[in-house]
C-alpha cells in the first residue's frame, strides 16, 4: 500500500465528478478494482498508475505522494501548438521575474 494514494485517488475522482465506473471504463479495468485502490486494499500497477495520471492530468509523483503540488495547479496544454506552449512558458517566466523584483 502506498501511503495516501487511496485518499488522493478519491479526491481526484470527486474533483472530476467521476463515478468509480467512469474511471474504470476510461482506463479499461473493473470498477471493483478502482474501489480496491480507493480503499487501500489494492495497489495499482505502473501501467494503471500512468493511466490514472493521464486521466486526472497529474503526475505519478503526485499520486505516489512524492510531489505535493495539487494537480489543479498544473497547466493543461492539451490542444495547444508548440509555439503556444512556448509563449506560455515565456509569459510565466516574465511573471515570475516580476514577482522577484517586486
Amino acid at each position: 500500500m502506498i501511503n495516501g494514494l487511496s485518499e488522493r485517488l478519491q479526491l481526484l475522482r470527486s474533483k472530476y465528478n467521476f463515478s468509480q465506473k467512469d474511471v474504470a471504463d476510461r482506463i479499461g479495468i473493473s470498477s471493483s478494482v478502482i474501489s480496491g485502490y480507493e480503499t487501500g486494499e489494492r495497489t495499482p500497477s505502473t501501467e494503471v498508475l500512468l493511466s490514472l495520471s493521464y486521466l486526472y492530468k497529474c503526475s505519478t509523483d503526485y499520486l505516489l505522494g512524492k510531489d505535493k503540488d495539487c494537480p489543479h495547479l498544473l497547466l493543461d496544454t492539451e490542444g495547444l501548438s508548440n509555439e503556444q506552449i512556448h509563449a506560455l512558458q515565456i509569459l510565466i517566466k516574465t511573471i515570475r521575474q516580476g514577482n522577484e523584483s517586486g
